[in-house]
């Protein structure tokens, strides 16, 4: 993931944790942080591929948390306003997308073509990861952020699924 992305994945990753939070306690805590934090990793590395998609969201920025605020109900502490500017919706629904359904993990890293780091609490989540991430794997619970963005996340895996012409035989 290029270093102008790191911002964009951490500030999503903490607003995923801080709206499905895991169980008490400092073992829950990082195996959680974990699996949000390699989901935004991948989802913003699909969201903006190239260096100049990177520079955009620079200059640009990414949005914000209000509207997931909203949709969700998630009331945020008052002195969480930094970082939360930060949050890139289409991120965080693709990363939603990626917790709920670890086919579409496996399919979106292929499609990503690298991945920092062991995907495995992403794509195979062991019952610790399971446990620990109860909330923030649940499917229905998700539904609302991951369902905003979902088709796009699709078509982008869909287009970059297609095989290679340059590969392809005439007949």
């Amino acid at each position: 993931m290029p270093n102008g992305l790191t911002p964009v994945a951490a500030a999503s990753a903490r607003w995923l944790l801080n709206a499905y939070p895991p169980p008490p306690g400092a073992f829950s805590r990082v195996l959680a942080e974990a699996q949000a934090r390699q989901a935004t990793a991948l989802a913003a590395a699909l969201r903006y591929p190239t260096a100049l998609d990177v520079h955009l969201l620079d200059l640009l920025g990414p949005g914000g948390a209000d509207h997931l605020d909203r949709l969700t109900g998630h009331a945020p502490h008052p002195d969480d306003t930094a970082w939360r500017t930060w949050v890139d919706e289409t991120v965080v629904s693709w990363a939603a997308c990626l917790l709920a359904d670890p086919t579409l993990a496996d399919r979106a890293l292929a499609a990503a073509g690298h991945h920092t780091g062991d995907p495995r609490r992403l794509t195979s989540p062991n019952a610790d990861d399971t446990a620990a991430a109860a909330l923030l794997r649940h499917p229905d619970l998700l539904e609302p952020v991951a369902g905003l963005h979902r088709a796009g996340l699709l078509d982008l895996l869909d287009l970059l699924d297609l095989p290679d012409p340059a590969g392809a035989t005439l007949p």
